[in-house]
């Protein structure tokens, strides 16, 4: 059975989708079977794949409001392994839609469920907000990856963000856990990111994910082309940072699959 983890961070411009799109490709490359889920309205984790969002028939939109299955929704990549249920900009008025429905903090959980047995990975891509669609995915997910940018106000919201978690924990979901803090857009030439690195670590010590993800000029360039860094510029500082990224994670999560053992 697969791992649901979810990328979240009400602080936009953190390298979230950045990282989803990157990490899903290299868990890909490295021979899982994965799902990025983009539940996120702007669908930029769409859009970074190289979908047009104006061909998008289905997307995680009709799972939720109109209860189709998601494998009608769901869209293969360029590369093998890597599968994508897309978002939609009309995920902006779901969570109006949403609010009278019974259960409605698990109507993605539901919807998803019985995707886990048919990958290794499924990782969500959540919108920069602490809104409904984002409680949907904490209560869908086993676990959340949370991505800090290398700036000053880099802990700022981070305590809204965790006593959201916990509460989710206390009411939705008590089995979910904190995969990682994940440190990006780090620059070693710049006081302040290794500041940044230390205080984070000071913090949260061993929940910190051991590899970083430096500025990368053609991390940047590549959603531009709808590419994962990996297909765009193998060689770059990106790709290999989310390369690393995505062994460490595979690492941590043996007990998810055996045959890694």
């Amino acid at each position: 059975m697969g791992k649901i983890i979810a990328l979240a961070n009400q602080k936009g411009g953190v390298g979230k989708t950045t990282t989803a799109i990157n990490l899903s490709a290299s868990l890909a490359i490295l021979e899982k079977k994965v799902l990025l889920i983009d539940a996120d309205p702007q669908a930029n984790a769409t859009s970074g794949l190289g979908f047009d969002l104006k061909t998008i028939e289905n997307s995680i939109y009709e799972c939720i409001i109109d209860q189709i299955e998601p494998e009608s929704a769901i869209l293969h990549t360029e590369i093998e392994g890597l599968d994508l249920l897309p978002s939609h900009i009309d995920l902006v008025g779901a969570e109006i839609e949403m609010l009278n429905r019974p259960e409605r903090e698990k109507i993605l959980k539901k919807s998803i469920e019985k995707l886990k047995d048919q990958y290794d990975y499924i990782l969500i891509d959540c919108s920069p907000s602490l809104g409904l669609i984002t409680v949907n995915t904490l209560t869908a997910a086993d676990s959340v990856i949370i991505p800090v940018q290398c700036e000053y106000f880099a802990l700022e919201g981070l305590g809204k963000l965790l006593n959201t978690i916990k509460i989710i924990q206390s009411r939705l979901n008590p089995d979910l856990q904190i995969e990682g803090f994940l440190l990006t857009m780090y620059d070693s030439r710049l006081n302040l990111s290794n500041q940044v690195y230390e205080e984070v670590k000071r913090h949260f010590q061993e929940m910190v994910f051991h590899t970083l993800i430096q500025r990368n000029i053609r991390l940047s360039e590549a959603p531009s082309y709808g590419k994962p860094a990996i297909l765009y510029d193998a060689t770059s500082k990106g790709a290999i940072n989310h390369m690393n990224l995505a062994k460490e994670l595979i690492d941590k999560n043996t007990e998810y699959h055996p045959s890694n053992n």
